[in-house]
Order: structure tokens, then C-alpha cells, then sequence
């Protein structure tokens, strides 16, 4: 059985996820790509203590990338965009 640490693997800190969590309440994870949206919500309220109204997912391919003459890809993996119910924050994200 896998446990909420194994599900949400790391935040994603960008500038885009930033204003997201600015204007909407709206934090963004890297996830396990077998999780599905109930099991990324218990996660989310278990490691942090929130009440989550909306999970949102995406799966986001892998893209070439080229160093020099050396050809590969980025890893694909699944992001998920967690909702909070309002009020509610989560320390780590706050810089």
C-alpha cells in the first residue's frame, strides 16, 4: 500500500505556480503517474493538514533535449494543481 510521502514526490516551484497560489489558492505537486485524484487529495490533506475542495491533473510528456551532439529527453511525469478551500494555506510554499 503506498503512503501519502510516496504519492506526492515534490512541489513544483515556479513562477507560474507562484501567481497561481497568489491569486487562487492553487498549489502545485509533482505526483506518483499512478495516482489518482482521491488518493493525491488524502495525500495532500494528510502531510499538510488542509481541507482540499479541487485536484486537478496533468500528465506532462517527455520532451527531447539535445547537449552538444548528445540527443535524450526530459523525463515525463504527472503535475497536479490542488485547490484549497479558503483560509487555508501551507507554510512550505511561502517564501
Amino acid at each position: 500500500m503506498k503512503t501519502a510521502y510516496d504519492i506526492i514526490i515534490k512541489p513544483i516551484i515556479t513562477e507560474k505556480s507562484n501567481s497561481l497560489v497568489d491569486a487562487k489558492l492553487q498549489y502545485t505537486f509533482e505526483v506518483d503517474p499512478k495516482a489518482n485524484k482521491v488518493e493525491i487529495k488524502k495525500a495532500i490533506e494528510e502531510i499538510f493538514n488542509v481541507k482540499v475542495v479541487a485536484v486537478r491533473t496533468v500528465n506532462v510528456h517527455r520532451k527531447a533535449k539535445r547537449v552538444q551532439r548528445y540527443e535524450g529527453f526530459k523525463s515525463a511525469y504527472k503535475k497536479a494543481i490542488v485547490r484549497l478551500a479558503p483560509g487555508q494555506t501551507i507554510e512550505s510554499f511561502e517564501i
